[in-house]
């Protein structure tokens, strides 16, 4: 299932931010300051190009790239 970025509270967004810009492997040797990553992937979420996708199962949230979440659960 799909939330719209718009519908968390503004802190909830800024820790699901953080926690995806700062997971282990994202950083790749990159210096990037925290806050540039920060606003990166914001940025991704206001064009659309990135989106928050919710497991029921799990009970957990993550951001993906749209291009990487399957049609079907576009369709939703």
């Amino acid at each position: 299932m799909l939330i719209p970025h718009t519908l968390l509270e503004p802190d909830t967004l800024d820790r699901l931010i953080e926690d995806f810009v700062t997971r282990e492997g994202t950083d790749n040797g990159d210096e990037t300051p925290l806050a540039t990553r920060v606003e990166r992937v914001r940025h991704a979420l206001r064009q659309g190009e990135a989106v928050i996708v919710f497991e029921p199962d799990s009970q957990q949230c993550q951001l993906m790239l749209r291009r990487d979440v399957p049609a079907e659960w576009l369709a939703d």
